[in-house]
């Protein structure tokens, strides 16, 4: 497809996904240079998409979705994109590339809707793959001719992340220049197993106040479920939740030293700012390190090494929450 000269990458999911998928760019760039790429994604992830200097322009869903059926179409269609890779399937998205006429529409062949909104299928399935999720993301580039044997701990140079927002003075003041700058993202909003308050607790008492400025950040919702945690560690964290949005998260992530979360968006984020971001998983099949370790230079991660399902049956994930503070705290020090 050497003629192409712009194209849709479509994630339209989690914001976890679209940093995962931002590579994908960075390969097409790398070989094809020229090449125009529009990135569609909801509303909410739009500061993730344009932080990557590998994205030429942002493509709103949520806006997509509230135009006219006949709007719709010419929305797309004045884009004029080349082919357009339906990463996560939507199938409103598939639906609308074929009726705006793009010529080569990429999804895998594992989708019903695929194979009646797509010329160009890939087979490809995610849920029982060994395969990073980075990796699968790359498989959908084959029908444009892009090279895409590259290797796992090599994606992340893909990536390109750095175009952050400035931050403003109150929020900057907070980090130190003393201390090292560790943020803990103790919860997921369902999307990842958690390792636990109690967890997160001790580990604060492992880290010397001398040493270690701590943040603690999450959304409002979050906050309010950790009011009890937050109040009797107050002496030693500043409570961040629901107090950046995301542009700013960003780019107080890009400033400071050390991320842990569990697999989660900020875990990610984290990892394509080049910072140490430590991600503490369960072995469970999908969601283990295999398919969703975070990517990135100085990026690591914990896991229990020995098969359990045993959260599949009750929610409650042991092989997290028996994996000790001090587990983190050495990776911390590394």
């Amino acid at each position: 497809m050497s003629k192409l000269k712009s194209i849709i990458i479509s994630r339209t999911d989690s914001i976890g996904d679209v940093i995962l998928t931002l590579p994908m760019a960075g390969v097409i760039k790398s070989q094809k240079p020229n090449v125009k790429v529009f990135f569609l994604a909801k509303d909410y992830a739009k500061s993730v998409v344009l932080a990557s200097n590998n994205i030429d322009e942002f493509l709103s869903l949520n806006y997509i979705e509230n135009l006219t059926k006949e709007k719709q179409i010419e929305y797309i269609k004045n884009i004029k994109a080349d082919a357009i890779i339906h990463v996560f399937p939507n199938k409103f998205i598939a639906k609308l590339a074929l009726k705006a006429g793009v010529k080569n529409r990429i999804g895998t062949s594992h989708r019903l809707f695929h194979l009646l909104t797509c010329n160009k299928l890939v087979k490809l399935g995610r849920k029982n793959s060994n395969l990073h999720e980075a990796q699968l993301n790359l498989e959908l580039l084959k029908p444009l001719g892009v090279n895409i044997n590259i290797n796992l701990d090599d994606i992340y140079k893909y990536y390109n992340f750095n175009k952050f927002k400035e931050l403003p003075e109150n929020i900057e003041n907070k980090l130190s220049k003393k201390r090292k700058n560790i943020i803990f993202h103790p919860k997921s909003k369902g999307s990842a197993r958690e390792w636990g308050l109690e967890n997160f607790g001790n580990l604060i008492k492992l880290l010397p106040e001398n040493e270690y400025k701590i943040f603690i950040t999450g959304t409002h919702e979050e906050g309010l479920l950790m009011k009890y945690f937050l109040q009797i560690n107050s002496n030693r964290i500043e409570d961040l939740t629901g107090y950046l949005s995301l542009s700013e998260l960003i780019s107080f992530i890009s400033k400071s030293d050390v991320l842990v979360a569990a697999s989660t968006g900020p875990l990610h984020i984290a990892a394509a700012c080049g910072i140490k971001a430590i991600g503490i998983f369960a072995p469970m099949r999908p969601i283990h390190p295999g398919r969703w370790k975070p990517l990135g230079e100085r990026a690591t991660y914990i896991v229990k090494e020995e098969y359990c399902d045993d959260c599949k049956k009750t929610g409650v994930c042991k092989c997290i929450t028996d994996l000790s503070p001090k587990l983190v705290y050495n990776k911390i020090l590394e």
